[in-house]
């Protein structure tokens, strides 16, 4: 394998290439406006470099694939030909089931070799396909991973490159597609050299870090680099799918807003492959414009895959836990599940006091499947941004946690379940970090105390960020899935995964929000839910609830429930599932 050393820096008026203190001077690239290159210098496999910039550095290419001397260390040149996975045909994502881990917490061992090992749970658990929190290299051994600064290198610690291709492969042979989670709505703190080279940042920071240059001066070059990371993802890695972090943030007042930009180029890229791929955006928009096709001369929406819907989990979260506070508050009442079953978006027009505005737009549901909307009854964010990263684990009880389940995954909509939801775990999901920088360090903890402080919380129930105990806290215990309650709650999720594959295989089935029907009463804690040929019946109420004129079904199942004649009893907090 062997290539050119480029790199663009258009303001630059010199470009040196930086191996082991050897520099040599880059020449402009009279093809591409504002690149520089040395075409007299050959870049082999396992080469390390960098570059100096109008004297400056040196810095890491931005476009570097293998960081693994850390964000401030040299680049070393990776292999970058395509994948070569003849016998995977692809998975389309809209309907399926996802699970959302993240590497460095889903196993003790934390990197994707560890996590290669618990892909058959995955798989016996009736999972379609796996989505990645972020893997982009940033700085320190511990993170979430959206403090990225290198988008297209692999964070060392979780294994680098060819773990993330062994993982990909692993998947795959398990019938398991792969969605990564991308950001490209901003950069982390430290190591962020991008503006060193060039206008890749815009002027303003959003609330999480540099924004990114969409449509200003010399934005054609950013809006590539963020398409050509998107296209290795796909191409060179072989994932099926991208979770588009936060596109709400993404400021672009041009005409061809870059997410329209994104989906047209990546389906180009799926028709060439042969196979699906599907773009997920996370979006505190409420706008279908995300997931309607898109249309000669802009007409249409932005033509993405699949959108998170936030809305759902707001109104089952406050369904099971009663918590009013924040933006909890305009799902107090228990209609508002029923709302959100039957329409997807709660906020779809209406006035959200968190807010102070109204807010969102309707579904159009006469031409949009649900299945285009990604719900969860539990995920990174809202477990992880609460004060003690708590689960619902920690608050409701087993019955509760049956029927989060059962909502969620025997809905119209496709279901995203967070790493160790399926046994009920008990491990926390805590916010961590590992910044090297003491002063950054002090201010990530000082910062997280003081904004749950405002917003009520007890600062003395937020865990310190940067102390590795939060970390250890957050891994998962692979030893729970043999105790009594968890091997309960996984058996649970293991059926109605295999009720949710047959509903949705068999002759008839209507992705439509016409064959939707949810109903509460608020008296008697019942919700039921009708989605074709599944019912829903769950009592959030005390003591035992007899429940009349319920035939029997060809499938059933019970959690807390039982069945005399054609009565079903709940007890509290129980449920039923009948599948016609």
């Amino acid at each position: 394998m062997s290539g050119v050393f480029s790199v663009w820096a258009p303001h630059a008026s010199v470009v040196e290439l930086d191996r082991d203190g050897d520099r040599s001077v880059l020449a402009r690239d009279l093809t591409r406006p504002g690149w520089w290159h040395a075409p007299h210098l050959i870049a082999e496999h396992g080469d390390e470099y960098a570059f100096v910039v109008d004297g400056q550095g040196p810095f890491a290419d931005p476009r570097s694939r293998r960081q693994p001397h850390g964000v401030h260390g040299a680049t070393r040149i990776e292999r970058s030909e395509p994948t070569s996975d003849t016998n995977w045909a692809g998975r389309d994502l809209v309907g399926a089931v996802g699970y959302e881990l993240h590497i460095g917490t889903f196993t003790p061992g934390g990197t994707l070799d560890s996590a290669i090992e618990r892909l058959d749970h995955l798989a016996g658990l009736g999972i379609d396909y796996v989505e990645l929190l972020p893997v982009n290299a940033f700085n320190g051994d511990r993170g979430w991973g959206y403090d990225g600064v290198f988008w297209f290198a692999v964070h060392e610690a979780y294994g680098g490159p060819d773990a993330y291709r062994r993982f990909v492969a692993a998947c795959h042979e398990r019938g398991l597609a792969v969605v990564q989670d991308v950001v490209y709505n901003h950069l982390g703190p430290s190591g962020n050299v991008l503006g060193r080279f060039g206008p890749y940042l815009s002027d303003g920071d959003g609330p999480w870090g540099s924004g990114v240059n969409l449509d200003g001066p010399d934005s054609d070059e950013v809006r590539a680099y963020i398409i050509d990371n998107a296209l290795l993802w796909i191409e060179e890695y072989g994932v099926d799918g991208l979770r588009l972090d936060a596109v709400h943030a993404l400021h672009d007042s041009r005409a061809v807003h870059l997410l329209e930009e994104l989906a047209e180029r990546v389906d180009d890229a799926a028709s060439r492959l042969g196979r699906p791929v599907t773009l997920i955006a996370e979006s505190d928009l409420n706008d279908p414009r995300m997931i309607t096709a898109r249309e000669p001369g802009g007409r249409g929406g932005h033509g993405l895959g699949a959108q998170w819907d936030d809305d759902v989990h707001h109104a089952l979260h406050v369904a099971l836990t009663g918590e009013t506070s924040g933006y909890y508050a305009d799902f107090a009442s228990l209609d508002s599940l029923a709302y959100v079953l039957e329409n997807g978006f709660f906020h779809d027009g209406s006035y959200s006091s968190f807010r102070g505005r109204h807010h969102g737009r309707p579904i159009d549901r006469s031409t949009t499947p649900p299945s285009r909307l990604v719900v969860s009854s539990q995920n990174h964010d809202q477990i992880g941004n609460r004060a003690a990263g708590d689960r619902l684990t920690a608050t409701v009880s087993e019955g509760r946690l049956a029927i989060a389940a059962a909502l969620t995954l025997l809905g119209p909509f496709s279901p995203l379940l967070f790493m160790g939801e399926e046994w009920a775990a008990s491990t926390p999901w805590q916010y961590f970090t590992s910044h090297p920088e003491p002063d950054l360090g002090r201010a990530v903890v000082e910062g997280r105390t003081n904004e749950f402080a405002r917003m009520g919380w007890d600062p003395a129930l937020v865990p310190d960020p940067q102390d590795p105990e939060t970390f250890r806290r957050s891994t998962l215990d692979w030893s729970e899935p043999g105790g009594e309650k968890h091997a309960r709650m996984l058996d649970w999720y293991r059926r109605l995964t295999a009720i949710r594959r047959a509903v949705r295989t068999a002759p008839g089935f209507r992705d439509d929000f016409a064959a939707v029907q949810a109903e509460v009463d608020a008296s008697s804690g019942l919700v039921r839910l009708e989605f074709g040929a599944v019912r829903v019946l769950a009592h959030l109420g005390d003591g035992e609830l007899a429940i009349g004129s319920e035939p029997a079904a060809s499938i059933e199942e019970f959690f807390g429930a039982l069945r005399t004649g054609d009565t079903l009893v709940l007890g509290p907090d129980g449920v039923a599932i009948l599948v016609s």
